[in-house]
């Protein structure tokens, strides 16, 4: 059964990448079939191409943002999680559920809730925090906020369950001898839990930048892009490019860039948090 791996390895990873890396050499368009050969002319263009950086710029807030937040926060819900009980047992469960949503399913509901006469203005005005309603999606900085956090509500879910993970493999034995020592629980969060969490926090990060660094539809959704093409990520932009201009080959250059860079954080994070794994 070797052969039918390696065909699904080739035809569902290798030949949409090697197909993609051909279409950025060329000029090929959506709507017609001609195209010619040019090269690393569309990779020649992207340092000028305003949308694409400060799309990646806007990437790199949210990734960084994010990842530093659904890990922190993972991290001390599994820890708060962790009991033995049935009702624990469901709260654990129960935090998941964000994170088996769609993005398009998590961007209209919280844009209901961001919205003008949303809940969350209601209640904000209702309780005198604030003399009138918040624009949380037409402001640059509040939009980025606005994504950010909601962004993070579906990752905290993901991370949470991954620390849970890590919670349960850790022997209780240490825990009793810590206690024994006249250790506090801060002490022995830091000399045990923290430490015994390296490889779930390996995987944690690593999959956190590479989910954020790709995301797309939550910000379709929420923002459109806006205001002002301020929450565009390069995703957005590569589909913008695509469809709306219609530049397939440029398109697809954006697209290798965007891979070239999910590798390269990938694997030096991941190399990183290995390097400390082996440390501890």
């Amino acid at each position: 059964m070797a052969w039918l791996a390696v065909a699904l390895y080739v035809a569902f990873l290798l030949f949409p990448v090697g197909h993609a890396l051909f279409l950025s050499l060329t000029d090929r368009r959506m709507l017609f079939n001609e195209y010619d050969f040019i090269g690393l002319d569309n990779y020649r263009a992207l340092p000028g191409d305003s949308r694409l950086v400060a799309s990646l710029q806007f990437s790199l807030t949210v990734v960084v943002s994010v990842t530093l937040a659904s890990n922190v926060l993972g991290i001390a819900f599994a820890v708060l999680l962790n009991r033995p009980t049935p009702a624990f047992r469901l709260m654990r469960t129960l935090v998941f559920i964000p994170q088996v949503l769609s993005g398009v399913i998590v961007g209209f509901m919280w844009q209901t809730i961001l919205a003008p006469n949303g809940i969350l203005n209601v209640t904000l005005v209702d309780l005198g925090l604030v003399d009138q309603p918040v624009n949380w999606l037409g402001d640059s900085t509040l939009a980025t906020i606005a994504i950010c956090f909601v962004v993070s509500w579906t990752t905290i879910a993901f991370t949470t369950v991954i620390y849970s993970a890590g919670l349960q493999a850790i022997p209780t034995e240490l825990y009793e001898a810590a206690k024994i020592d006249g250790a506090n629980r801060i002490q022995a969060f830091t000399r045990i839990t923290f430490p015994m969490l390296a490889s779930a926090l390996t995987i944690s990060v690593t999959l956190s930048l590479i989910i954020t660094l790709k995301l797309y539809d939550v910000i379709v959704v929420l923002t459109g892009g806006g205001p002002a093409n301020s929450t565009r990520s390069t995703a957005f932009h590569l589909v913008w490019v695509a469809f709306e201009q219609g530049r397939a080959g440029q398109a697809s250059a954006v697209a290798m860039l965007l891979l070239a860079i999910t590798a390269v954080v990938a694997y030096l994070t991941t190399s990183l948090l290995r390097r400390r794994e082996v440390r501890l």
